[in-house]
């Protein structure tokens, strides 16, 4: 029996205040609705005071290892697969150093770095602008830190998209469902005129699962609390320079890159 919008919001409501966001209760309702009243968070649902990701590009061999990921994600959240750039929807993709890490390269930087592509996606800042300007309250950040977005509450105003300083939404300029060569069930689709964006697989989290990048990464992106001074992202930062996508904003991003490959003591950055 199809879901009313009616019901699927009263269901996405209660989930995003459990704290795992509006989409994850699909799966409970895949067998027929599934009424408030009975709704339980799972206990395998992984927790921290703030995820964050410490990305070490030393461990990605060439530029197809790091589009292994960005397909990986795109399938299992149907990102459409656009060719016209000016409709292109991305959540996790590559750029150079210069436009991922403006400012901060300089003359006499080695090629190894300068020339390398770098994974970008959604930094999931602790001081986010996006979630500012949002008048619909659609982009929100969760107690744990995960920046998230509402495409039901989305009025297309992209208000948030000038707002991101790292260019990490997209906007459907037309509808995106024709465009998915193979829809993964899991995960809701999107409509024409509504932004998206990476959300750090929260529907995974709320099984216990980690985020798919990290996951299929071997290693190369790691995935924790940064508020866990025992955690594995912590211990990396704090053994490795790294930094982070434009620190000078002050939206304190949640990602942090390691771009030598050699450990030092003390990091670059703190988790603020």
């Amino acid at each position: 029996m199809a879901m009313k919008r009616r019901e699927f919001l009263k269901i996405a409501g209660l989930s995003a205040a459990a704290g795992i966001g509006g989409f994850s209760a699909l799966s409970l309702v895949k067998n027929g609705l599934l009424e408030a009243s009975q709704y339980n968070r799972d206990p395998k649902e992984l927790k921290a005071s703030r995820w964050g990701l410490v990305i070490d590009m030393s461990k990605f061999q060439d530029k197809e290892a790091m589009r292994k990921i960005s397909a990986i994600c795109h399938k299992k959240h149907n990102v459409p697969e656009i060719s016209n750039p000016s409709h292109e929807i991305k959540w996790i993709w590559t750029e150079s150093f210069e436009h991922a890490f403006p400012g901060q390269e300089s003359p006499y930087m080695g090629d190894e770095i300068k020339h390398q592509p770098y994974l970008v996606l959604c930094n999931h800042c602790d001081n986010p602008p996006c979630v500012r300007v949002c008048p619909t309250k659609a982009t929100f950040k969760r107690a744990d830190g995960i920046v998230m977005m509402d495409m039901h509450r989305c009025i297309g105003c992209r208000f948030c998209m000038a707002a991101c300083p790292y260019g990490a939404r997209s906007f459907n300029f037309i509808n995106p469902r024709p465009f998915i060569k193979e829809q993964n069930p899991e995960f809701p689709t999107r409509m024409k005129g509504v932004v998206e964006k990476c959300t750090l697989c929260y529907e995974l989290l709320a099984i216990g699962k980690p985020p798919a990048c990290a996951e299929q990464s071997n290693g190369a992106i790691v995935f924790g609390d940064l508020k866990d001074p025992n955690s594995e992202v912590r211990k990396l930062i704090a053994t490795n320079f790294t930094i982070r996508r434009k620190p000078d904003l002050g939206t304190l991003p949640s990602v942090f890159y390691i771009v030598s490959g050699k450990e030092k003591t003390g990091g670059h950055e703190h988790a603020g």
